[in-house]
């Protein structure tokens, strides 16, 4: 019997570098895809008339920005870096092209934000008219801009060399965005009465199905070495949680959200916490697939001798 192969780099040292992103990195991943779900589900709000929602989801979308940019600048290290990144327009980078929607996507959200908290006194002066009159069409074009900003981090993930990222390239932005509109929904759900929350329900139950069916989709697809990266281990565990939080949300949401306010907070805080949990997974999956030599090596080997099949026919 041969023994079974046993895979090492040179040296003891990992065949790929192992990313240098810390905790911050997948918590703006998450507060980026809440941000624009939210920013939708506002402009939804504000044209069907529910200020109550409207209102809730604007000033969450402003503060998960808030947040994503704060984790941002805080891992690049140095706050000019964002800033360098605007000096050029690279439509072959992700990381170029997710700077410039999310300067897009900003302003509008802060405007219709900002317009949310002017006191009563202040909304009779010109600069209230001006900024009530500016509220709906600064929440249109950062809802615009939402899709793109919700799955541009999947798209930058799947760029990189790390081979439980770059084999789910076709999956991740389905699961990215159904977690960001499962996780917006909640804050919906959360933030606004059960008589104004329909279309936060609505939202978070299609935004929850997507993400738990692209992800199981995702797991089917993957060669069986990189597949491992996902189904053990920390990922794993996350995944797991993640998956289970966000059915108990989805059913809750479904069964009694309309009814009981309690339902539907209690079902929209587990559908934020279970997007917080698979941004986490996908990103230890991601960091575990570059630390073993065969998450990269077997899959090397199987597509070698894949196409000199096909050359050899």
């Amino acid at each position: 019997m041969v023994p079974r192969a046993d895979f090492r780099s040179y040296y003891g040292r990992p065949v790929l570098k192992t990313p240098v992103w810390e905790w911050m990195i997948p918590a703006y991943f998450f507060t980026g895809g809440l941000a624009a779900g939210s920013a939708v589900l506002a402009a939804g709000a504000d044209l069907t008339g529910r200020p109550a929602l409207r209102r809730g989801t604007r000033l969450g979308a402003l503060g998960a920005l808030l947040a994503s940019v704060v984790f941002l600048i805080a891992d690049l290290g140095r706050p000019e870096r964002f800033h360098y990144m605007l000096r050029v327009a690279k439509p072959t980078s992700p990381m170029s092209v997710g700077t410039w929607i999310l300067t897009a996507f900003g302003p509008g959200a802060a405007a219709a934000a900002i317009a949310e908290l002017l006191p009563a006194r202040r909304r009779a002066t010109l600069l209230g008219r001006l900024l009530r009159a500016l509220a709906r069409p600064a929440g249109l074009s950062s809802a615009a801009a939402a899709p793109g900003v919700c799955s541009y981090t999947a798209v930058l993930l799947s760029h990189t060399a790390a081979p439980a990222w770059h084999e789910a390239q076709r999956e991740l932005p389905f699961v990215f965005t159904g977690s960001a509109a499962a996780s917006s929904g909640g804050l919906g759900m959360v933030c606004a009465p059960v008589a104004e929350a329909a279309p936060a329900r609505w939202f978070a139950a299609a935004g929850a199905l997507g993400e738990l069916a692209a992800s199981t989709v995702l797991e089917q697809r993957l060669s069986p070495v990189v597949r491992e990266a996902y189904t053990t281990g920390r990922a794993h565990r996350l995944r797991g949680w993640s998956a289970g939080l966000t059915a108990a949300g989805l059913v809750g949401t479904l069964l009694a959200g309309h009814r009981s306010r309690t339902v539907a907070v209690a079902s929209g805080a587990a559908l934020m916490a279970g997007s917080v949990l698979q941004r986490f997974g996908v990103y230890e999956a991601g960091v575990e697939s570059t630390r073993d030599p065969r998450y990269v090596v077997v899959p090397q080997r199987a597509r070698l001798a894949e196409q000199r099949s096909v050359s050899s026919s």
